[in-house]
């Protein structure tokens, strides 16, 4: 620092060490009430906030806190223990940027914590991770910086299982406890819970000692820790705890046994901070923030950063585009995804719950083809590493522990005929694993994600060892063998339910057979196993799951990505988690989570300005429904067309062939239209409804005064296929084909089965905004969006597409887009911004906390009035 006082350095390690026991304002008033002169104290405060600030304001992760929080986190500092013996660890097996966010996130959220000085504190958090990406990790940091700066006490609470409970225990304990054995006292261990030890006051009025207890969210363990709280509650007064709620959606949120458990031990601790950490967090953004005792984060939320190698929702599902983003831009997903036709379902798992004692599951195609491909993909990772690593399959059909017993005896079964034969050399068998192979490797090439390639020969040699080192796991609390990875490499068919559904790691999780039904999101993502990061193989990893299935996760990755998004909303509009409730969108048919966690959430609400809705999903040949849908389309383009060349000659649109264009029609038009055309269900942002209301809205208020209408065809003299419009014009229809891949060599068209819905995922083109402008230059869709509001400031602008119902495909990963009729409508509507004023909203298919709620008084009847849902279940209190 310019100007700097030669004694800053020394001075600053002082006021540092003041600032440990006490906090930074008590720190400065010793030093005025000590004479220091006043010019070093500002210069100490100076540094003391940028300090702060750097951490504060990192721009990754994104994070909210509370307004006029005191920043006192200056980071990690020369003394320190256990933080710098963690990070020593790390570093063994993390590379330098996988370094640098773990220690940059965990700064983050230390800095949101209360200084551990204060004389009494009650925060709450919120931090979001994703699935299988390295929470554990974050929080372990957490822990140990926070011990470094003064925390005393630290409360896991590890799940419901005792299977994470364990696994959590033993990590913290490798990872903190053992790296500074002389600092830590465990309370539980890994071999068992909480066990209340004599004599509570002796550990919690013991300073130069630190106290770990990881316990499960379950009623009895919560209650003997209350009363062995309580017993030295004379003592809590200087024990600064922190209470990190692993899986925080899980139990936590509206259950009528562990909810209340848990803000009871919170009420017992004078100083304490609370924070949740899950990858779901759809439950805990919605808890009614007024609750005086409850768990709404109403002191801070922060979203982890993911990294590049990260394969999660978005990386391998793909999602929808959302507001403002060009629908080119949105992830289309890794070619991973592998179908299990509805056919195989009976056979895998109990269609209804009266079947499920006795059920049988078969080894049906997909799941075959999932078994073989795992022993390939294994041998690959071998031949690769020159050593066997942990690699396992899961197969995830029916909560049900009695159908997980079902798949022991035909996988084995599996597993020694496939021995059987690789050890007989039977052709067949080798012409099976030969073709899959090449099928497989064609289709997601390892080159193409940086991995190293390998021969099939290679493969095929190392093969019969994997396969006579599997073992088939049936893990489920009434099993006997259950998954372990901490003796030696291990090989492994998982078979389970729930106990593979909540935190526990499946290590080196190659191959995923999904059937299990389920239409809520947080359970489902949590279900996603396979979600993480494949250091060396990742190009390998595959999952099987019904096609509907495939679709919802499509669905979550959009919703993730844009929760994140409004947690980034928050920084850019200088918002607090009272001021602004983070949006879910929701869908027609899942659940966002359980309803009796969804009872103080309220309807959203969104405005349409500046935005492009277009048509995405299309019923193809094999919905038997697709003929009328088409042709209702068809009528009510036509009985428009005829509407727009009554009122507006038609224009050639800038100067393309098969581009016809009409201006000036009225909003009535439009909004009959829109009464007419059918947006297909899935097209979630495309509300005719919706959209209905807000143009109305927009017009009420003076806005939205006129529409412009065109056709975007192309040149009919070179196209394939035209067609003749009502006026009188022939176009040319346009090409789009539907993202399905075809089958790979060797599958058979019932393994691989054609969607009935066609997905295009992209209607219009980067340019076709401008039909009806003049832009000066080549413009992306936010400066044409401005370009509108100068030219055309209160006109929408409708674009028709004609599209080749038989529109064929020369792009790999594109197949023909096979619907019926002659002509396929795709529609697409741009909103222009509004030209003076603040957009309108409306209320729309999103939903978040109501935070009326959070200020009781202000309009107690009205917030009681906006609740969506009354039912009050609680099916995680067990």
């Amino acid at each position: 620092m310019a100007g700097e006082d030669p004694t800053l350095g020394p001075a600053w390690t002082s006021f540092q060490d003041l600032c440990q026991g006490q906090v930074p304002r008590a720190a400065v008033q010793m030093l005025r009430t000590l004479q220091v002169p006043a010019q070093l104290v500002d210069q100490l405060l100076d540094k003391h906030e940028q300090e702060t600030r750097r951490i504060v304001e990192l721009r990754e992760p994104l994070a909210i806190g509370r307004e006029n929080a005191a920043h006192w986190y200056t980071g990690p500092r020369a003394g320190d223990k256990n933080w710098p013996a963690f990070e020593s660890r790390l570093r063994k097996s993390l590379g330098d940027e996988a370094m640098r966010k773990i220690d940059a996130a965990s700064d983050k959220v230390v800095a949101m914590l209360d200084h551990p000085a204060t004389p009494t504190f009650d925060s709450r958090g919120l931090v979001v991770g994703h699935v299988q990406s390295g929470k554990t990790s974050n929080f372990t940091a957490v822990i140990a910086k926070a011990a470094d700066r003064g925390y005393r006490m630290f409360i896991v609470l590890s799940g419901v299982h005792n299977s994470l409970r364990r696994q959590t225990q033993s990590r913290l304990v490798r990872d903190v406890v053992n790296l500074n054995p002389t600092m830590w006292h465990q309370i539980t261990k890994p071999e068992h819970d909480f066990v209340p030890p004599a004599n509570a006051a002796a550990f919690l009025a013991a300073k130069d000692q630190m106290l770990l207890l990881v316990v499960k969210k379950n009623a009895p363990v919560l209650r003997k820790l209350k009363r062995w709280l309580k017993s030295a509650s004379q003592h809590l007064d200087n024990v600064p705890t922190l209470i990190i709620d692993d899986e925080a959606d899980q139990a936590t949120v509206a259950t009528k046994t562990i909810n209340p458990l848990i803000s009871d031990i919170l009420r017992t601790l004078p100083k304490s901070c609370y924070v949740g950490y899950t990858a779901t967090p759809f439950a805990n953004l919605l808890i009614d923030p007024g609750e005086k005792d409850g768990f709404y984060p109403r002191d801070f939320i922060l979203s982890l950063e993911r990294s590049e190698e990260y394969q999660g929702p978005e990386k391998l599902f793909g999602r929808a585009p959302l507001d403002g983003e060009d629908p080119a831009d949105a992830p289309g997903g890794l070619d991973m995804i592998r179908s299990v036709p509805d056919e195989e379902l009976p056979h895998l798992r109990p269609t209804r719950q009266a079947d499920v004692p006795g059920f049988t599951p078969s080894i049906t195609p997909s799941l075959r083809r999932a078994a073989l491909w795992f022993w390939l993909a294994t041998a690959t990772r071998r031949v690769r590493d020159g050593e066997a690593r942990h690699s396992s399959m899961l197969v995830h059909s029916h909560s049900d522990t009695r159908v997980h017993d079902s798949y022991a005896a035909p996988l084995r079964a599996l597993r020694s005929e496939v021995l059987t034969s690789l050890g007989n050399g039977d052709a067949a068998l080798g012409d099976e694993l030969h073709a899959l192979w090449t099928a497989e490797s064609a289709r997601v090439p390892a080159s193409d994600m940086g991995e190293r390639e390998v021969l099939y020969e290679q493969v095929r040699a190392a093969l019969p060892v994997v396969v006579d080192d599997t073992k088939i796991i049936l893990d489920h609390y009434r099993s006997t063998h259950r998954l372990d990875y901490d003796s030696g490499p291990a090989t492994i068919i998982a078979v389970g339910g729930n106990t593979l559904s909540r935190g526990l790691t499946l290590e080196g999780l190659v191959v995923s057979v999904f059937v299990r039904s389920s239409d809520v999101y947080d359970t489902l993502l949590q279900m996603g196993r396979w979600f993480g990061y494949r250091p060396g193989y990742t190009d390998l990893p595959r999952i099987w799951m019904p096609n509907e299935m495939r679709e919802w996760f499509t669905h979550l990755a959009t919703v993730e990505e844009e929760m994140r998004r409004e947690i980034d909303r928050y920084i850019v509009e200088h918002k607090t988690p009272l001021e602004l409730a983070v949006r879910i969108r929701c869908h027609p048919k899942m659940r966002v989570t359980a309803p009796s966690k969804m009872k103080a959430a309220v309807r959203a609400a969104a405005a349409y300005g500046g935005q492009l809705v277009e048509s995405r999903y299309f019923p193809g040949r094999k919905d038997e429904n697709a003929p009328a849908w088409h042709q209702r389309n068809n009528a009510a383009v036509a009985r428009l067309l005829q509407r727009a060349a009554s009122l507006s000659p038609a224009e050639s649109a800038a100067e393309h062939t098969g581009r016809l264009l009409w201006r000036g029609l009225p909003t009535d038009t439009i909004t009959s239209f829109l009464g007419e055309y059918r947006f297909h269900e899935r097209s979630l942002d495309a509300d005719a409804d919706l959209m209905t209301r807000y143009i109305e809205g927009r017009r009420r208020a003076g806005g939205l005064t006129g529409w412009n209408v065109a056709v975007m065809g192309t040149d009919p003299s070179r196209s394939s296929r035209s067609m003749d419009l009502p006026d009188g014009s022939t176009v040319g229809m346009v090409r789009r084909t539907r993202l399905q891949p075809p089958a790979p060599p060797g599958a058979s068209p019932a393994e691989f089965p054609e969607s009935p819905i066609a997905d295009i995922k992209t209607l219009t083109g980067p340019r076709d905004e401008a039909v009806d402008l003049v832009p000066s230059t080549e413009k992306g869709r936010s400066e044409l969006a401005t370009l509108r509001v100068k030219q055309q400031p209160e006109t929408g602008l409708v674009l028709l597409y004609p599209i080749d119902p038989d529109s064929q495909s020369a792009i790999e990963g594109r197949a023909a887009l096979n619907v019926p009729g002659d002509v396929a409508w795709g529609v697409a509507l741009v909103f222009p911004r509004p030209s003076v004023g603040v957009d309108l909203e409306v209320d729309y298919d999103f939903v978040a906390a109501d935070l009326q709620r959070a200020f009781p008084g202000a309009d107690e009847d009205e917030a009681q009035a906006t609740d969506v849902l009354s039912e009050d279940l609680d099916t995680e209190a067990a």
